[in-house]
């Protein structure tokens, strides 16, 4: 199907590294212009060159994710991985050009490079797709991107395989196999020798390719660790009136409090991120029942959540278990919060199916109610800002800019037995 001339499998080899190399960069800007600790918008769309957006969720959703940089204990935000994809795919999108222009003249030993290192992308994305689709349970557009320039780019790579099938000088159609033929002086001859040395060093040229991006990344991100502990404290940590939820892991080594809304979005997303990299269970919490629903909050003019203050009733009730109720209410988010917009008889009959009416008549007890009062007043006692997540080590309080990308460093400069 392709001869030994057909530069079709390497121009295809070609257009493959350049989507990688397009998506690659899309994302590798907008994890890094995170780095000045506020919130941007990003590139999430299947078509190159495409604006950045606010509807982005899934992209943000892999951004924050523990699969989306290496190092992130010793950088804030880490190292990420999109930028091995950059390095990477540059170096072949050249190698693709050289195929291409080269046709029938390029050395058999550079063709089966370009089959093999061709291939590698796509077992990487191969390995993230699989992360995406059982961790996160969402693709990010840019991640699909990548995947799709990875299959083109393996696509040319196997055909490019088969310009190496008789790839010596042969007679015109017709010529008895086997009968002399003096080719013309401007037929192609076969490819020509090579020693063994040039592929290794092409492989050597390709990993200080797709190595040095992230080394001058390194260089380049700035010292957030002056900034980690300008965010306050906790002024009265003491729980004077003993109201206060404890919950502690097997493998606690670290007090903090958390301020939680059971029905926040941002609330169910942090919790998910320090599950996800293997912090929560190393950490001995205070935690603080902060529902954002004017129907207990005196702080608010009117809910942000409404039916919050039943489920941080729930929460309170479940006590020992405690953790699991709110963990109920993050997991089924969306169910609770049309619940609470619904009503409030409708939102208390999906925790009795759930919890069973001993929950129900707990939520209505009045000593529930003061209990809920107190963790409030405890917030304002401590000048908490009226918004949630918050998390204070000990008594320092983590800035919000410091819960997503730079979690994994917060903690390791803050509470580095954490990370160990």
């Amino acid at each position: 199907m392709f001869g030994a001339n057909s530069r079709i499998p390497f121009g295809l080899g070609a257009i493959g590294s350049a989507l990688g190399l397009w998506f690659g960069w899309a994302s590798t800007s907008d994890y890094a212009a995170h780095l000045d600790r506020q919130l941007h918008d990003l590139h999430c769309s299947y078509v190159p060159g495409a604006a950045a957006t606010s509807e982005a969720e899934a992209c943000r959703a892999a951004l924050y994710s523990p699969y989306s940089a290496l190092l992130k204990d010793q950088y804030w935000g880490g190292v990420p991985i999109s930028l091995f994809a950059v390095g990477a795919f540059a170096f072949i999108l050249g190698f693709a050009l050289y195929l291409a222009f080269a046709g029938g003249r390029a050395p058999k030993k550079a063709v089966v490079f370009f089959g093999l290192v061709g291939l590698t992308p796509l077992l990487v994305s191969g390995v993230m797709f699989f992360i995406s689709l059982t961790k996160l349970g969402t693709f990010c557009k840019t991640c699909v991107g990548i995947y799709v320039g990875s299959f083109v780019l393996a696509l040319g790579a196997l055909l490019g395989f088969m310009t190496l099938r008789g790839s010596g000088a042969t007679g015109p159609t017709g010529t008895i196999p086997g009968t002399p033929y003096d080719p013309p002086a401007d037929a192609p001859r076969g490819r020509p020798a090579m020693s063994l040395l040039f592929p290794l060093a092409w492989l050597a040229a390709l990993g200080i390719w797709t190595a040095t991006p992230a080394y001058i990344y390194t260089t380049a991100i700035p010292n957030h660790r002056a900034h980690l502990d300008k965010c306050g404290k906790l002024n009265k940590p003491k729980d004077e009136k003993n109201s206060l939820l404890k919950v502690a892991a097997s493998r606690a080594v670290q007090p903090v409090t958390f301020f939680e809304d059971p029905l926040c979005p941002t609330c169910k997303a942090f919790h998910d991120r320090l599950v996800g990299e293997g912090i929560f269970p190393k950490l001995d919490v205070t935690l603080v029942m902060f529902p954002l629903d004017s129907e207990c909050n005196w702080m608010l003019d009117h809910s942000m959540h409404p039916g919050a203050c039943t489920v941080a009733k729930a929460v309170l009730c479940g006590d020992t278990r405690a953790l699991s109720v709110l963990e109920w209410s993050f997991e089924n988010q969306e169910e609770l919060t049309a619940a609470g917009k619904a009503g409030k008889s409708s939102l208390v009959a999906a925790i009795e199916r759930r919890w069973g009416a001993d929950m129900v008549a707990c939520i209505d007890k009045k000593e529930t109610e003061v209990r809920l009062n107190n963790h409030l007043h405890y917030a304002t006692d401590n000048a908490i800002p009226v918004s949630t997540p918050q998390m204070f080590i000990g008594t320092q309080r983590v800035c919000e800019e410091d819960t997503d990308i730079g979690l994994v460093y917060t903690i390791a400069q803050l509470a580095p037995q954490v990370m160990k």
